[in-house]
């Protein structure tokens, strides 16, 4: 997975350690997971909010008819 080894993720978590501190780290890795996780759902598209309820849709078009 794109050439990173041991050596270089040992680096890259010191490097996290003094930029953040050991008592953020933990949240910055969340946020950083659920970052990644809401994106690649966006990708699927597993996340889309645009999908139409039928049964709503039908009960709209009934009272509508109902009315007249």
């Amino acid at each position: 997975m794109f050439g990173i080894g041991v050596p270089e993720l040992v680096l890259i978590l010191i490097i996290g350690l003094v930029v953040f501190g050991p008592g953020k780290l933990p949240g910055v890795g969340k946020a950083l997971g659920q970052s990644i996780r809401e994106f690649k759902e966006a990708n699927n598209g597993k996340g889309d909010d645009t999908t139409i309820d039928a049964s709503a849709e039908t009960k709209t078009l009934n009272a509508e008819t109902d009315k007249k």
